[in-house]
């Protein structure tokens, strides 16, 4: 229970950790769908992303060039607009919020898209935007081990520093794979067992809650507020 507080409530990041697992909880989702109804492409992990290209190039059935391709290109906007809104906020739980409310704007878009259309790309594309500007948004926040994208250099961390890290950097670590397994494995079964518009509806909830939570949590002044600038 210390451990969870100091993760969740500590004065440098206050509750920015707990916002940002729930965050990759909702990127597993989204993974979940991309991968198993959108054509076998990753709207979040580009370095499979980038992989799925080399495979659809290589004319590997199974695999659409052009979903994956829109994917990346949609990631690598998404991303620089993230960039653009993070320098523009100076306040933590406020760019979280603004970020939170586009993402979800974005996310809805595409649950829409998959009720009443078959535009597959469409969605990927909508996702894919979605997840860059999360990912950006994540490393102007800057807390560590949370992209929320991504877990290769989390990993790495857990296992090469085993011994050294505190106990709160491993809770965090262990609990960003957690979550994006357990994210991934939510989002599986609904997709094969009701649709991929369920999935994208849990999704949206979990990013309307991250959303609320911010801009309550962002009123007063308190230390996490600040952007960290090194």
């Amino acid at each position: 229970m210390r451990v969870w507080h100091e993760l969740t409530r500590g004065d440098r990041h206050g509750p920015l950790p707990a916002l940002l697992l729930a965050l990759t909880v909702a990127t597993g989702l989204v993974d979940a769908v991309s991968v198993l109804a959108l054509d076998r492409v990753f709207v979040a992990n580009m370095t499979g992303n980038v992989v799925f290209v080399a495979f659809a190039l290589a004319g590997v059935a199974g695999f659409s060039l052009l979903a994956s391709v829109v994917a990346l290109l949609g990631f690598l906007a998404g991303a620089f607009f993230g960039g653009r809104v993070g320098r523009a906020h100076a306040h933590r739980g406020h760019l979280l919020r603004d970020v939170a409310l586009i993402e979800l704007g974005l996310v809805a878009a595409a649950l829409l898209l998959s009720v009443f259309t078959d535009a597959l790309v469409g969605q990927a594309a909508l996702l894919a935007i979605a997840m860059g500007l999360q990912n950006s948004t994540a490393r102007r926040l800057a807390v560590p081990d949370l992209t929320t994208t991504v877990l290769t250099s989390t990993m790495s961390g857990l296992a090469a520093e085993i011994r050294r890290q505190g106990r709160v950097a491993a809770a965090r670590r262990a609990l960003a794979v957690a979550t994006m397994f357990l994210g991934a494995l939510i989002g599986a079964v609904l997709v094969q067992h009701s649709s991929p518009a369920w999935a994208l509806a849990a999704a949206a909830v979990l990013i309307g809650l991250v959303a609320v939570v911010s801009a309550l949590r962002s009123r007063g002044d308190a230390p996490w507020h600040a952007v960290v600038t090194s």
